[in-house]
Protein backbone atom coordinates (compact mmCIF):
# COMPACT_ATOMS: atom_id res chain seq x y z
CA UNK A 1 0.00 0.00 0.00
CA UNK A 2 1.20 3.29 -1.22
CA UNK A 3 1.81 6.15 1.64
CA UNK A 4 1.23 9.73 1.47
CA UNK A 5 4.53 10.73 2.78
CA UNK A 6 7.20 7.77 1.36
CA UNK A 7 10.91 8.37 2.18
CA UNK A 8 12.06 8.02 -1.62
CA UNK A 9 9.93 11.16 -2.13
CA UNK A 10 12.51 13.40 -0.06
CA UNK A 11 15.40 11.84 -2.30
CA UNK A 12 12.99 13.78 -5.36
CA UNK A 13 13.42 17.22 -3.46
CA UNK A 14 16.92 16.79 -2.92
CA UNK A 15 17.70 15.94 -6.26
CA UNK A 16 16.01 19.13 -8.27
CA UNK A 17 13.10 17.16 -9.58
CA UNK A 18 10.45 19.85 -8.38
CA UNK A 19 12.82 22.46 -10.53
CA UNK A 20 11.62 20.91 -13.60
CA UNK A 21 8.62 22.73 -13.34
CA UNK A 22 10.17 26.04 -12.81
CA UNK A 23 13.80 25.73 -13.04
CA UNK A 24 14.27 29.65 -12.59
CA UNK A 25 12.21 29.77 -9.31
CA UNK A 26 14.07 26.26 -7.66
CA UNK A 27 17.28 27.18 -8.20
CA UNK A 28 16.81 30.60 -6.27
CA UNK A 29 15.39 28.86 -4.08
CA UNK A 30 17.74 26.32 -3.56
CA UNK A 31 20.56 29.38 -3.22
CA UNK A 32 18.78 31.26 -0.71
CA UNK A 33 17.96 27.40 1.44
CA UNK A 34 22.11 26.94 1.14
CA UNK A 35 22.72 29.95 2.23
CA UNK A 36 20.18 30.00 5.10
CA UNK A 37 22.74 27.32 6.70
CA UNK A 38 25.69 28.76 6.47
CA UNK A 39 27.88 29.83 9.93
CA UNK A 40 26.71 33.08 10.86
CA UNK A 41 25.80 34.31 13.89
CA UNK A 42 24.80 31.07 14.62
CA UNK A 43 27.07 28.06 13.30
CA UNK A 44 25.47 26.16 10.75
CA UNK A 45 24.92 22.95 13.66
CA UNK A 46 22.80 25.04 15.49
CA UNK A 47 21.25 25.74 12.60
CA UNK A 48 20.03 21.82 11.75
CA UNK A 49 18.70 22.02 15.42
CA UNK A 50 16.63 24.46 14.93
CA UNK A 51 15.33 23.14 11.87
CA UNK A 52 14.74 20.17 13.36
CA UNK A 53 12.57 21.90 16.32
CA UNK A 54 10.60 23.66 13.34
CA UNK A 55 10.09 20.49 11.57
CA UNK A 56 8.28 19.19 14.24
CA UNK A 57 6.39 22.04 14.70
CA UNK A 58 5.01 22.10 11.42
CA UNK A 59 4.95 18.24 11.44
CA UNK A 60 7.05 17.47 8.07
CA UNK A 61 8.18 14.60 8.01
CA UNK A 62 10.29 15.09 5.18
CA UNK A 63 12.52 17.63 7.30
CA UNK A 64 12.38 15.71 10.16
CA UNK A 65 14.15 13.25 8.62
CA UNK A 66 16.49 15.55 7.04
CA UNK A 67 17.19 17.33 10.17
CA UNK A 68 17.42 14.14 12.34
CA UNK A 69 19.82 12.56 10.20
CA UNK A 70 22.01 16.11 9.75
CA UNK A 71 22.14 16.83 13.65
CA UNK A 72 23.01 13.12 14.38
CA UNK A 73 26.15 13.83 11.34
CA UNK A 74 26.93 17.11 13.19
CA UNK A 75 27.21 15.19 16.77
CA UNK A 76 24.35 16.19 18.47
CA UNK A 77 22.93 13.61 20.48
CA UNK A 78 19.62 12.05 20.95
CA UNK A 79 18.65 13.61 24.62
CA UNK A 80 19.92 17.28 22.66
CA UNK A 81 17.62 16.93 20.05
CA UNK A 82 14.87 15.46 22.16
CA UNK A 83 15.41 18.59 24.33
CA UNK A 84 14.99 20.91 20.79
CA UNK A 85 11.55 19.02 20.45
CA UNK A 86 10.21 19.73 23.63
CA UNK A 87 10.71 23.17 23.28
CA UNK A 88 9.05 23.29 19.39
CA UNK A 89 6.45 21.57 21.58
CA UNK A 90 6.16 24.33 24.55
CA UNK A 91 5.65 27.06 21.91
CA UNK A 92 3.46 25.32 20.21
CA UNK A 93 1.63 24.26 22.99
CA UNK A 94 1.57 27.85 24.29
CA UNK A 95 0.33 28.92 20.88
CA UNK A 96 -2.85 26.79 21.37
CA UNK A 97 -3.60 27.72 25.47
CA UNK A 98 -2.58 31.36 24.23
CA UNK A 99 -5.63 30.97 21.26
CA UNK A 100 -8.23 29.55 23.85
CA UNK A 101 -8.39 33.64 25.00
CA UNK A 102 -11.00 33.84 21.99
CA UNK A 103 -12.78 30.83 23.52
CA UNK A 104 -12.75 32.39 27.13
CA UNK A 105 -13.92 36.16 25.39
CA UNK A 106 -16.92 34.61 23.40
CA UNK A 107 -18.01 32.26 26.13
CA UNK A 108 -17.59 35.54 28.44
CA UNK A 109 -19.81 37.85 25.96
CA UNK A 110 -22.32 35.21 25.45
CA UNK A 111 -22.88 34.82 29.31
CA UNK A 112 -23.82 38.32 29.90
Amino acid sequence: MSQYFERKDLQEFGRGALGEINKELWDNFMAYYGSVYQDGKLSGREKSLIALAVAHAIHCPYCIEAYTTACLDQGYTKEEMMEAVHVASSITGGAVLAYSTQMKKLADEMEM
